[in-house]
């Protein structure tokens, strides 16, 4: 379990499979805790998300370099009083999170950022930060837990291009 000194902003990051984008360097600055929820792609891109703020990684179903295998299938982090389960595909969720405690479930594998709130948990998935894949959005999460209601923004890491 990894647990920062009282993180309430969080950066939520998935799919970058080997890219960092600069624009999600700029969105994720200032997190305190940031969450890479698998499809990392190269080691690299921790080192440099470690830069800006511990980092709670989970390996993905590409992830599969000899680096990658230090990597959890899923883990848990702690955001102040906030329990969150780290996966990368939420249809491989082997357990029930409002009755393990959890407030929070981190995902990606879809490349479609979202979120769904169901039994009181909150699941989110931040979308692919890394290379377009169809006409998905390229995008990344900011998300403040310091009070209710949480404070959630998808940012599009491609606003603004054409």
């Amino acid at each position: 379990m990894c647990v920062a000194d009282n993180p309430y902003r969080l950066g939520l990051i998935s799919d970058t499979h080997g890219l960092l984008r600069r624009e999600a360097v700029e969105a994720l600055r200032g997190s305190e805790l940031i969450i890479h929820a698998g499809d990392v792609g190269d080691a690299k891109i921790l080192e440099e998300l470690r830069k800006l703020a511990p980092v709670v990684a989970v390996r993905g179903n590409v992830d599969t370099q000899k680096w990658a295998r230090t990597l959890p299938l899923t883990t848990v982090a702690e955001a102040g009083a906030v329990l969150i389960y780290v996966l990368h595909d939420v249809n491989a969720l082997d357990l029930n999170p409002a009755a393990a405690g959890f407030r929070l479930v981190v995902s990606g594998h879809s490349h479609k950022p979202g979120k769904i709130e169901r039994d009181g948990v909150l699941y989110i998935n931040p979308g692919s930060a890394g290379p377009r894949r169809f006409q998905l959005p390229v995008s990344v999460a900011r998300l403040n837990v310091a009070q209710e209601p949480w404070n959630l923004e998808f940012v599009d890491l491609e606003a603004g291009e054409k």
